[in-house]
């Protein structure tokens, strides 16, 4: 059960950005990386990563976990590092030269979910099975969930 509402809580924090984007439009939508390069003259994260999808995201987490039967801190810490593992795909595509929402595949499922799980091991008490068993579970839920927002017209492509 605790596998469970953790894939749960880890689904609502990814679908957060998304269904705000489609709710929001172009409003508050800037880019987290201001338009600001790396060394090697590309974005850091894209423009599809935004301040208003980091905050949404990790405030959806820190609001709902308790609903989850986490506490408010838990939720936190799992928007926090959720929204870290998902900057650190986009700045790892960017690095590749792949466009903003381009998809490669477990490099947009694995850190995201890899590590809140890390991150809240200790004080969910959460063993290795429990870790594999979530990112597998995420992994899988992430591309069918993706494909039915594309079909609802809420996400620009399916993955």
């Amino acid at each position: 059960m605790l596998e469970l509402k953790l894939l749960l809580l880890l689904l609502m924090v990814n679908g957060v950005p998304i269904i705000a984007r489609k709710l929001l439009g172009r409003r508050l939508d800037t880019p987290l990386d201001v338009g600001m390069q790396f060394f090697d003259e590309r974005p850091l994260f894209g423009s599809s990563k935004t301040i208003r999808g980091l905050l949404l995201a990790i405030a959806a987490a820190t609001l709902c976990a308790p609903l989850f039967g986490f506490s408010w801190m838990i939720g936190l810490v799992i928007g926090s590092t959720a929204m870290m593992g998902d900057l650190l795909s986009s700045f790892i595509k960017r690095r590749l030269g792949l466009a903003p929402s381009s998809m490669v595949l477990g490099l947009d499922q694995i850190p995201e979910s890899l590590l809140p799980l890390l991150a809240c091991m200790v004080p969910l008490g959460l063993n290795c099975q429990s870790i594999a068993i979530v990112t597998v579970a995420f992994f899988a839920s992430e591309l069918v969930c993706s494909a039915i927002l594309y079909r609802l017209r809420i996400r620009r492509r399916p993955y």
